[in-house]
């Protein structure tokens, strides 16, 4: 089987982490990508750097995809990417725009490429659940990311999972089924959901 990996595109609270760690439970290969980050705010599940670093694998042609949210900047690097997959993992990347979802979809492996959604009072729940400080920079993100893929429409996914409506466990086995099919990604009547 060629080399795969994830994709896990959604607003905050969708379940991002949740799902991955039920994808990492039900296989050892899959592996979150940990992006590279600098700036304030959380630190687990990333590679702390600075911007300087992040500029300079950019200025080499070495980042994917590179954005800034929450007071700080994050890239998705091709050597990680690589790392992961030579090292026979499967990496499961977190995006919250539908341009770093693509930008990194064209990385030449089968990519599963997975939309998560849940309403905005789901997210508000989830943030508070968690103890998130930043809830309502949070809701602001979610109403971008409402936008982005009201603008982008036509954007082919994989999968649209509703994570409202189905487990963490189940979309996790979902997703891993899609992989081993080798599911393309084809648009889908987004306009319903996310409205």
């Amino acid at each position: 089987m060629s080399p795969s990996g994830v994709i896990l595109y959604g607003p905050p609270g969708s379940g991002k982490d949740t799902i991955t760690a039920e994808l990492c439970k039900l296989r050892p290969e899959f592996a979150l990508f940990q992006r590279l980050k600098a700036g304030p705010g959380r630190t687990t599940g990333y590679r702390i750097t600075t911007t300087e670093h992040i500029e300079q694998l950019a200025r080499a042609g070495a980042v994917l995809y590179r954005n800034s949210r929450y007071d700080a900047e994050y890239a998705i690097d091709r050597g990680e990417v690589s790392a992961l997959i030579d090292s026979g993992r499967i990496p499961v990347l977190h995006m919250g725009q539908v341009v770093g979802a693509r930008a990194v979809a064209a990385f030449p492996i089968d990519w599963v490429r997975v939309l998560l959604w849940c309403p905005e009072d789901v997210t508000r729940q989830r943030c508070q659940g968690r103890g998130d400080t930043d809830l309502e920079s949070r809701l602001k993100v979610w109403h971008e990311t409402q936008q982005d893929l009201l603008g982008h429409a036509a954007e082919p996914w994989s999968l649209v999972i509703r994570t409202d409506d189905v487990s963490a466990a189940r979309a996790a086995h979902t997703i891993d089924d899609a992989r081993l099919a080798g599911a393309s990604a084809e648009v889908r009547d987004i306009r319903e959901l996310v409205g």
